[in-house]
């Protein structure tokens, strides 16, 4: 079994937020596949569905971004899922507004829900989706990710949230590395 994480806050006053990208791609994936019908189970909304010959569960945190890690190693013990199938979707404060970043493993970047993942799974080595949310610094960082997006950053966004779930639905019969090759573009000024 395949586990895809996306990290965000429950509940509609977080909807369209800088944090809630993860959410947005899961949500873009289940549009797609037209699931309109989620479970739910241990503080979470999810969905499964088989996808080249992967059962696939598709996972929406319930708890505020900085609990996922303790939603997510219930779901990995109970299913009893591998590590390497596991992969996890969330904003980046690092990378510029309209770009993402695949990875196999590295820090949490200071990100308070990758923070919990790490400590829940006692690793970092897991598979990742990061969707660059710039940083405003003249913001306070908390107020900066849990505000709504502009217009102007939607439009930047919106192409890759559907390019992520491009990459999340390729990763069920394309190696992680070809992913990154593919996917992990820099932008020309």
């Amino acid at each position: 079994m395949k586990l895809v994480v996306g990290l965000g806050n429950p509940g509609k006053e977080y909807n369209n937020t800088r944090h809630n990208m993860g959410f947005r791609v899961i949500d873009e994936i289940a549009k797609r596949l037209e699931v309109y019908k989620w479970k739910e189970r241990n503080g979470a909304l999810y969905f499964d569905t088989y996808l080249d010959l992967n059962h696939v569960l598709f996972l929406k945190p319930q708890r505020y971004i900085n609990l996922s890690g303790e939603v997510m190693i219930d779901f990995i013990r109970y299913l009893d899922i591998k590590l390497e199938d596991v992969l996890v979707i969330s904003d980046d404060l690092d990378l510029p507004i309209g770009t993402m970043k695949l990875k196999e493993k590295g820090s949490s970047g200071g990100h308070n829900g990758l923070k919990n993942i790490e400590q829940n799974l006692g690793t970092n080595e897991y598979k990742r989706i990061k969707i660059g949310i710039s940083n405003d610094k003249s913001i306070d960082t908390k107020d900066y990710v849990l505000g709504k997006l502009t217009k102007e950053e939607k439009k930047k966004i919106d192409p890759i949230i559907e390019k992520a779930a491009d990459a999340v639905l390729e990763s069920f019969h394309t190696p992680f590395n070809e992913l990154m090759s593919k996917y992990n573009v820099k932008i020309k000024n």
